[in-house]
């Protein structure tokens, strides 16, 4: 019987490869049925670009989830996959939809709300909260509704940094990478599956995707990485195997940027009373007015991502949680602060 591990490995360069040969049809495609970012007072980028070019990654994925879940006998792994594999592909057509006809911010709400419930019932739960002081917080019956609004912050998270050339993505490899490290260390197969397939797909398009970009992942893309990234770490907390470090806690910290970027832009919405207000006013957003360039902004924020990731890495192989809960504090702090400096900069 062939290795799991060696058959993460096969499929996940198969669905680098397919990515880099699907690029092309990507491309073509978006323009045919019009899946096109134009330029307009919320986007940065001066010339039409198509988009939807999440599909490129995102299809291969689907595959090998699928497939992976199918051959891998029935196990609750392979359960999970196939069922995972079906929610990414509803959440590719919502994606796509939306890329299409930009649909109103209460209807993708809906659409997400939607995908967390459905990946609540499939098993992909937030049963237990991290707590670096003692023993696990054990959520009960706040499971549900913890989960679906994790589901929500996750997609929105990478939804809101996916603002300049390569960003998201490069994120997303940063995370995956992350992730895989600490599934080895839990021996989670479930959370290395999900991870090296998402860390191989977006590996590729990123050549694509960096600046000067030639497509954009889109909202197709962005909710179909949110939706994995987030079940992943609720894969982590599944009776499957090893629920002591990939909870809450690790996740919060390797995907502290865009969380942070989240968390900031829900402030600025509710000081307008508008929870569907859109802005120009995101971490990456702030940086580009200052005077750094897009790939200057893309690596700066590739090597905070780093850091905080390995903090998560300390925090998961440390038995002094306490210390690495602190300095995950004070780094996410020293990130606010930049941010509030780098405001008040652009004002002058």
């Amino acid at each position: 019987m062939i290795n799991i591990y060696l058959l993460i490995i096969i499929e996940a360069v198969l669905i680098h490869l397919c990515t880099h040969l699907l690029f092309p049809l990507n491309w073509k495609i978006s323009k045919k049925l019009k899946l096109i970012a134009y330029p307009s007072e919320r986007k940065i980028h001066k010339i039409p670009i198509p988009e939807a070019g999440g599909l490129c990654f995102a299809l291969p994925i689907i595959l090998a989830q699928a497939t992976f879940g199918l051959f891998s006998g029935n196990t609750e792994m392979g359960k999970m996959l196939l069922e995972l594999s079906g929610v990414g592909f509803l959440a590719l057509c919502f994606g796509v939809w939306d890329d299409r006809f930009e649909s109103p911010p209460p209807y993708k709400l809906v659409w997400q709300i939607c995908l967390g419930v459905i990946m609540y019932l499939f098993g992909y739960r937030v049963l237990y909260l991290t707590n670096p002081f003692g023993e696990h917080f054990i959520l009960g019956w706040l499971s549900f509704p913890v989960t679906v609004l994790w589901y929500l912050i996750v997609i929105n998270a990478i939804n809101f940094i996916d603002g300049l050339d390569g960003l998201a993505c490069g994120i997303t490899i940063i995370v995956s990478a992350v992730l895989i490290v600490i599934g080895i260390k839990e021996q989670n197969e479930l959370v290395i599956t999900i991870s090296s397939f998402l860390l191989a797909g977006n590996l590729a398009f990123l050549r694509y995707n960096f600046y000067p970009a030639k497509i954009f992942m889109g909202e197709t893309g962005a909710l179909f990485i949110g939706l994995n990234i987030a079940a992943i770490s609720t894969a982590g907390t599944s009776q499957y195997k090893g629920i002591t470090s990939i909870t809450l806690m690790v996740p919060l910290a390797v995907m502290a940027v865009p969380l942070i970027d989240f968390v900031l832009a829900v402030f600025r919405r509710l000081h307008y009373r508008d929870m569907f207000h859109s802005d120009k006013e995101h971490i990456h957003h702030t940086m580009l007015d200052i005077g750094f360039s897009q790939r200057a902004i893309a690596i700066i924020i590739y090597l905070v991502t780093l850091l905080f990731g390995l903090i998560a890495i300390g925090f998961s192989f440390s038995s002094k949680k306490i210390v690495f809960s602190l300095l995950l504090g004070l780094f996410a702090l020293m990130v606010v602060i930049a941010y509030l400096i780098m405001r008040q900069e652009r004002k002058k």
